[in-house]
Order: C-alpha cells, then sequence, then structure tokens
C-alpha cells in the first residue's frame, strides 16, 4: 500500500496568506477555542463562522453632535467665568443639542440590541 494513495475525505485544499500579527491572532483564537488543528480550525470557522458589517455612520454623527455639544459647554463655561452671567438662550441651545444627542445615542443603543 506504500505506492497507492488513501483516497482523502477532503480532496479539495484551500490556502491564506497572513502577516505575523494575522497569523498571531488566528493562533490566539484556535488556542481560545480549543482547536488544534489549523485545518479544523479554518473549515469550522470559514462554514460556521459569520462577519459582521457595521455601518458606523450613526456613531458618527454621534461623535459630531458630541463635539458640538462639548465646544458650546466650554464657550458658555467661559463666558459665564468672564461675564459671571449665563444667558437663556444658550443654555436653551445647549439643551437642544443635549437633546438631540440622547436621540442620536438610543438610535445606536436600539439596534446595537439588535445583534444577536
Amino acid at each position: 500500500m506504500r505506492g497507492e494513495k488513501k483516497s482523502r475525505q477532503r480532496p479539495i485544499q484551500l490556502a491564506l496568506w497572513a502577516n505575523e500579527e494575522e497569523a498571531a491572532l488566528i493562533r490566539e483564537r484556535m488556542k481560545a477555542s480549543g482547536i488544534r488543528n489549523f485545518s479544523a480550525f479554518a473549515r469550522k470557522m470559514l462554514i460556521d463562522g459569520y462577519h459582521i458589517n457595521l455601518d458606523l455612520s450613526d456613531v458618527r454623527e454621534m461623535v459630531v453632535l458630541l463635539r458640538r455639544c462639548s465646544t458650546n459647554v466650554n464657550q458658555i463655561a467661559k463666558r459665564a467665568n468672564e461675564t459671571r452671567n449665563i444667558y437663556a438662550e444658550d443654555l436653551a441651545d445647549l439643551r437642544r443639542q443635549y437633546d438631540s444627542l440622547w436621540v442620536q445615542t438610543n438610535k445606536i443603543l436600539t439596534g446595537l440590541a439588535k445583534i444577536k
């Protein structure tokens, strides 16, 4: 039987290339999963695994709102320190921005809660 090749259960070979960081991460995840055989791990991940493609536009919008809000807080604080006076319209504007920020935050949290 030396000259004869045993027929393989899986006759198709697939390969991948990785850099040092990726290879280390793969080894780390293999270790965490308890799977020692790379082929078994790769097959398991490629068949059963999934890729999450996140739309981060809501997060970007929230960051913009946070920046605006913090800028306005700083301006109001500066004015309050200089004049010892706070204007009602500044506080109302700040409140609108804060409310807008919370709407955006709730939108993001609702979307994240749907991920299973």
